[in-house]
């Protein structure tokens, strides 16, 4: 990574002291990056006036300090509920992609480039102020030369070449951090890195958020209601998309929808229940619904926008998602356990019993309470702490799903207080757990792996064959491994030396007795047979004597070598 530190140390200069202006010197100098860099701690250990603020409100305005990169690695941070405290989390929601906007002349530049030809042969109009302005992209209004109106998203020129070289420092960072310090051995930070990359570089490809709209358009078409824009792919490259023109009204903005007689129960419903169908039914979901992103049109429909950051989810993962969300709407201790166990989390399963009754506390704690004040977010947040507390690693699809739900949950609380979104989630949940038992998803499931089903009866006779021909020659072995097996042989052999010890200090005993005992009925005091039996009990006792220190020392040996 030395090459990487040479190339990009003007850059990493700007970002610690930016971090270090911002009161974060001290945890650079603790983690070891300014001897990691050769820096001089001098210049860079300033303390800012805004000292008084959260931490969380001064990691907040240090990223959008830094500027798009790492404005995109605070968002996504806001998202891991599971590894970052929730005052922070809060805070990092508030991260807002709004800048100042590029030229008109940058914008005409790229989008000829793109398409190879003058703006005014591909657009009959054009806007040269811009609607709307994000960190990697800013939207015109435009008319295509058939007359329709479209919104056209282009991104901002160099933003490429800055995130690469962001990207680079952050790998550079990450892998320090992973092999140089105990975070590292916790958290795995360059795998992070890595799928922060593969989000961002999505983002940065507009084709990408073109093919999410087709995506949600088809699975729109069995909800009433429910849009996205058109993608206008004869005008859409990989930095330049055109898509349908829709002029709706914002979700927060209430008096505009008041005004146009909108009624926000009905669309707080429709909207939680289209997110709900997205995680549940259809694995395809919005992972940054913020109002920002969504439109209402005067005759209700809802209009979902920025399709770029989405979520998926496995059909199999959906199915113990569902369950997740029945257990808590039914207050299913073992339930919401167990659904978290099958998301392949747990490494070891290990402390069952204590996962299970740090749920039960969790649901204990929302069992009083009325549906309208189960606030979705602070649920999966303690659900997020309790997983962590049991060496749980959660995986990423669950943690932006919980983005999208505590997203919706904010949304809904100023548009229909009385609603919330679990309410909405359990029919909907319940009803996939249903289904996933029905005769016709077992028969779907049944088909899906027919040939799979057909190649092992079919190797079958085979196997059954070979099995009986190793038994047949005496090859055939079964192992059987018993758990902590060493430890239970150590104490069997210890009791049978126990036993051993026993039976022949017994044995010594009854013989000297049976000597003494003949010794004093058979032979006079003094006599040959008095003597000799008096030399044979000597004799007896300095065996025995032996014997036993020797059993003694052999049990020694035996627990030393163990």
């Amino acid at each position: 990574m030395v090459i990487s530190k040479r190339v990009n140390i003007k850059r990493y200069q700007e970002i610690i002291t930016v971090f270090a202006k911002h009161g974060f010197g001290l945890v650079i100098d603790q983690l070891g990056i300014f001897e990691y860099l050769k820096m001089r701690k001098r210049g860079t250990e300033v303390e800012s006036v805004n000292s008084k603020r959260s931490i969380g409100e001064r990691l907040r305005i240090s990223l959008e300090e830094l500027g798009p990169t790492f404005v995109k690695v605070g968002q996504i941070l806001s998202t891991r509920a599971d590894i970052v405290p929730h005052g922070i989390v809060e805070e990092l929601k508030k991260l807002q992609n709004s800048v100042q906007p590029f030229s008109f002349n940058e914008v005409k530049t790229l989008i000829e480039s793109e398409f190879e030809d003058v703006l005014e042969n591909i657009y009959m109009e054009f806007s040269q102020v811009p609607i709307a302005s994000a960190s990697i992209s800013q939207v015109h209004y435009a008319v295509l030369k058939n007359g329709e109106k479209v919104a056209v998203k282009v991104q901002r020129p160099g933003i490429e070449r800055i995130i690469s070289h962001d990207l680079n420092i952050l790998k550079d960072l990450a892998h320090f951090v992973d092999n140089h310090t105990k975070f590292g051995k916790i958290y795995d930070f360059s795998s992070m890195v890595n799928d922060f990359e593969r989000t961002l570089k999505n983002e940065l490809d507009f084709t990408k958020e073109g093919e999410n709209a087709d995506t949600f358009r088809e699975n729109f078409t069995k909800d009433e209601g429910i849009k996205v824009p058109e993608v206008k792919w004869t005008y859409t490259s990989r930095r330049v998309l055109t898509m349908e023109y829709i002029e709706g009204i914002g979700i927060d903005d209430h008096r505009a929808l008041e005004k146009a007689g909108v009624d926000k129960r009905e669309t707080a419903e429709k909207i939680a229940a289209s997110i709900c169908n997205q995680i549940l039914r259809d694995g395809f979901f919005h992972a940054d619904p913020h109002p920002g992103n969504i439109k209402v049109l005067p005759d209700g429909t809802i209009v979902f926008l920025d399709l770029g950051m989405v979520g998926r989810v496995s059909e199999s993962r959906r199915k113990t998602i569902s369950k997740f969300f029945v257990g808590v709407a039914n207050k299913d201790t073992r339930m919401v356990a167990r659904a978290i166990m099958e998301l392949d989390a747990m490494s070891e399963k290990k402390n069952i019993r204590k996962f299970e009754q740090d749920i039960d506390i969790m649901i204990d704690k929302y069992l009083t309470l009325p549906w309208s004040r189960i606030n979705i977010g602070e649920l999966l947040y303690e659900v997020f702490n309790i997983a962590f507390l049991n060496g749980i690693r959660l995986p990423r699809e669950f943690t932006l799903l919980a983005k999208s739900l505590a997203t919706i949950q904010s949304l809904l609380e100023k548009l229909a207080p009385e609603l919330n979104t679990l309410e909405v989630a359990k029919p909907i949940a319940k009803k996939l757990v249903i289904q996933s038992y029905s005769i016709k998803n077992i028969s779907k499931t049944f088909k899906k792996n027919i040939y799979a089903y057909k190649d092992l009866i079919g190797e079958l006779p085979f196997y059954i064959q070979n099995l009986l021909e190793k038994a047949e020659d005496g090859d055939l072995t079964v192992q059987l491994r018993i758990k902590d097996i060493d430890r239970v042989q150590k104490r069997f052999d210890r009791a049978l030396n126990r036993i051993s010890f026993s039976v022949i200090l017994l044995s010594v005993s009854i013989i000297i007795t049976g000597i003494i005992i003949g010794s004093s009925q058979n032979a006079v005091e003094g006599s040959e047979m008095y003597l000799m039996n008096l030399t044979a009990l000597k004799i007896g006792l300095v065996v025995a004597f032996s014997i036993i220190i020797g059993v003694v020392i052999s049990m020694l040996r035996s627990d030393r070598l163990k």
